[in-house]
């Protein structure tokens, strides 16, 4: 694990000096290098750009629709978990649309780039993917609501902060509508109001839980990097076959 900044310790430090200080923006601090890394890792520099390779992208795809079942789960444990029914409903609408917008372009994705469904319905999982889904799982069931967002939420912030920082969105469409499903005014809404929700659970939490809650948020922010760098790995290609896809 990389070791965090050298922003303040504990969040009553941060916050002792500034008014209207944000605990995500504590974590935020806190999970550095991670957090350049991840926003500003070769994977996202070379999407936007549009230089990405097929064969990169692919790799990336059929790993992060693995993600994608257990993210949803995930945002399905944080809807029981939200103490409110607004908070209940806004966590409801998003798993719309995962399982809807979203899983629709998965699909047209495979289908244009040639990834059959034997191999994204059941894909061989990178050691990356399987931490992520098992530190999603073990912060849904070992903790509360504020440990759920703890990972759910730079989880989504980091691909909206990368995402709106695409000033031209490549012009091949699994490349330009990935960019823009993490750039719209929707989604950027539901990051800003994700991070309220967790700033409002941090502040109230003891130093003990914070930390808790910390140490899934930097670690989230590692995986987000490794999961890029994974793309790059030849052996998560499917064998055999002259288009093993």
């Amino acid at each position: 694990m990389a070791a965090v900044t050298d922003a303040a310790g504990t969040f009553a430090a941060y916050a002792d000096d500034r008014e209207d200080a944000r605990f995500t923006d504590w974590l935020r601090a806190r999970s550095e290098p991670g957090w350049t890394e991840a926003t500003t890792h070769r994977f996202v520099r070379e999407l936007g750009g549009g230089d990405l390779s097929e064969e990169v992208f692919r790799r990336y795809l059929v790993q992060d629709y693995a993600f994608l079942e257990t993210g949803v789960g995930a945002f399905g444990h944080a809807v029981g978990q939200a103490p409110t029914m607004d908070a209940k409903s806004r966590l409801a609408g998003f798993l719309a649309t995962l399982t809807g917008d979203e899983n629709d372009y998965f699909e047209r994705a495979f289908e244009t780039l040639g990834v059959s469904e034997s191999t994204y319905g059941d894909p061989e999982v990178a050691p990356t993917t399987a931490a992520f889904r098992d530190l999603l799982e073990r912060a849904a069931r070992e903790g509360g609501y504020a440990e759920t967002l703890a990972v759910l939420v730079p989880a989504e912030w980091v691909y909206r902060a990368w995402a709106t920082a695409i000033e031209k969105p490549p012009d091949r469409f699994y490349f330009a509508e990935w960019v823009d499903l993490h750039a719209v005014d929707d989604f950027r809404e539901f990051v800003a109001w994700l991070r309220a929700e967790l700033d409002r659970e941090g502040a109230a939490a003891s130093q003990r839980r914070q930390r808790r809650i910390e140490r899934l948020f930097v670690r989230t922010v590692e995986l987000e990097a490794a999961f890029f760098e994974a793309a790059y790995d030849p052996a998560l290609d499917p064998a055999g076959g002259d288009r093993p896809w």
